[in-house]
């Protein structure tokens, strides 16, 4: 889930309305893997068609992106590539707490607990290679272009948007901050009422625009000192020191020069608590800090959106995997009437 700025973060709410017209990096695996979550039965069972293939990716793909179109949205899905060595420790760690949850979703269920049920479940989906060649069909059909990443697709959406090809990066994670993109949009595919767990009340979710350049600015910190403080509390290339977040992170990377004088801050209570391995763990810290500064990218130039291809959009999502017609059909008239009563400048291939 990489680094939580969440507290020190220079963010505010904005419409869908605000969105209009710009072109959004969005982190696709981010994207997809919040609607595979989310997208299940009461006790937690994904979506499948009759094959018993997970659909829940494709149908948050198709149902929500058609409502980020008829907001005037531009969205370019990046997919992420290899993930770096760096990442290996952390894609081990994610897949233990993914078997783990599921030995807690099966005993909730045993024991009739439905809602810990669905809790869990949220917690074991998984993405795999041909999941995301579906939902790169489903795009091509929708008219919505998406990148390859050569590595981290959060990196791939920052240098979009510090180049202004994009006009920010979309993604849960705060980890896109540190690739420096100037703008970060949290919240785009959450959006909306959402009920609390285990309460019978309800919460509105919108979306939220954190900007770079005035959290640097509030915290006064610099780029590199940012990095640092998510090294401390952790990231997707390294554990973080035991103890440390955010405000902690921010007492100690304050005005310092270097990771090496940061270091040397940490008070004794803290080396106590941590485990040595957590410390000798920081010493590939220049390694992490490279990664942030010039990971690898695509360097993409230009981006072309076209119009959608009904035909295609019906044949792969009923024909293939047992979408309801009826459903889909309508969906796209809607959208087409929509299209129609603004004008066409709904339509990608007219923006």
């Amino acid at each position: 889930m990489g680094c939580d700025l969440g507290d020190l973060a220079d963010s505010k709410e904005i419409s869908f309305t605000y969105l209009s017209n710009r072109v959004l990096a969005v982190d696709a695996y981010n994207t997809l893997y919040q609607f595979l979550s989310s997208i299940r039965g009461a006790d937690g069972t994904p979506l499948m068609d009759s094959k018993g293939r997970l659909t829940g990716h494709l149908t948050g793909l198709f149902y929500r992106t058609v409502k980020w179109l008829e907001a005037g949205i531009k969205p370019v899905f990046i997919f992420d590539g290899k993930p770096p060595e760096l990442k290996a420790k952390t894609l081990q760690e994610r897949r233990e707490r993914k078997e783990e949850a599921k030995k807690k979703m099966q005993k909730a269920l045993d024991e009739g607990d439905i809602e810990d049920a669905r809790k869990y479940a949220q917690q074991t989906s998984k993405l795999t290679p041909e999941m995301a060649k579906h939902a790169k069909s489903l795009l091509d059909a929708m008219g919505i272009p998406h990148i390859q990443a050569p590595s981290e697709g959060e990196a791939e959406a920052a240098d979009l948007a510090k180049r202004k090809i994009a006009w920010c990066a979309a993604s849960q994670d705060f980890d896109s901050l540190l690739f420096g993109s100037p703008l970060l949009l949290r919240n785009l595919s959450t959006t909306g009422r959402r009920k609390v767990p285990r309460k019978n009340t309800y919460i509105q979710i919108e979306p939220q625009l954190i900007s770079l350049e005035d959290t640097l600015k509030k915290n006064e910190l610099t780029q590199y000192q940012l990095i640092w403080l998510g090294i401390l509390s952790g990231t997707d290339f390294n554990k973080g020191i035991h103890g440390i977040g955010p405000k902690k992170g921010l007492k100690l990377v304050a005005g310092a020069k270097s990771f090496k004088e940061v270091i040397s801050r940490l008070p004794p209570s803290i080396k106590e608590k941590s485990e040595m391995d957590e410390i000798s763990g920081l010493e590939n810290w220049e390694e992490i800090e490279e990664f942030f500064l010039k990971p690898p990218v695509t360097g993409t130039q230009k981006i072309d959106f076209s119009t959608p291809n009904a035909g295609k959009i019906t044949s792969l999502l009923c024909d293939e995997f047992d979408f309801s017609k009826e459903r889909v059909e309508r969906t796209l008239n809607a959208f087409e009437k929509k299209r129609e009563e603004s004008g066409g400048q709904t339509t990608l291939g007219d923006w």
